[in-house]
């Protein structure tokens, strides 16, 4: 049976092994103040030898399985730095929860761009890199599935009400 989600658990260890990434999809959205639920982490890790050689450790760390629909345990593998590279996405399942890595996500640039445009919380005691929710947004509507066509009204609605409290608390200082 894989493990609930976990966040706190997937951000120490990331942490622990100094991973640079920027978290993506649902969670990221969540960290926003979307209501809507996930069942996993997705990051875009920094495509770097030395980043991915840290990646690699902490995917060990973590008990890192290939998720499978044959297997709720998931597929014993190696997540050496050199099968990292070559990968566009990876989907595996931890002792902390389901965890998915792209290297490209649908319509979102490279991890730099990405990071710059992202914006730091403090989640669990360690600093994560959260993308932005325009950069949510767009990858979900570029990815078009179903699964994110359910939830980008969520996120239309919250981008919005975002920009209001901008707006108001723009207003409120204009007022002084």
């Amino acid at each position: 049976m894989p493990a609930p989600l976990d966040p706190e658990c997937i951000f120490r260890v990331l942490a622990e092994h100094k991973v640079d990434y920027v978290l993506v999809g649902g969670l990221a959205a969540v960290i926003h103040g979307s209501p809507a639920m996930t069942n996993d982490a997705d990051i875009v890790p920094r495509k770097e030898k030395a980043n991915l050689a840290r990646l690699a450790r902490a995917l060990r760390s973590l008990d890192a399985r290939l998720r499978t629909s044959d297997s709720a345990e998931g597929v014993a593998f190696d997540p050496h730095p050199a099968l990292l590279e070559s990968m566009a996405m990876l989907n595996m399942t931890t002792r902390c929860g389901d965890l998915d890595l792209t290297f490209a996500p649908a319509a979102l640039s490279d991890y730099d761009q990405l990071a710059a445009a992202s914006v730091e919380f403090e989640l669990a005691g360690h600093r994560v890199r959260v993308a932005s929710l325009a950069d949510i947004i767009r990858s979900k509507e570029e990815a078009n599935r179903d699964k994110d066509w359910a939830t980008l009204p969520l996120l239309y609605a919250l981008a919005e009400e975002i920009e209001q409290g901008r707006s108001n608390a723009a207003e409120g200082e204009r007022i002084k």
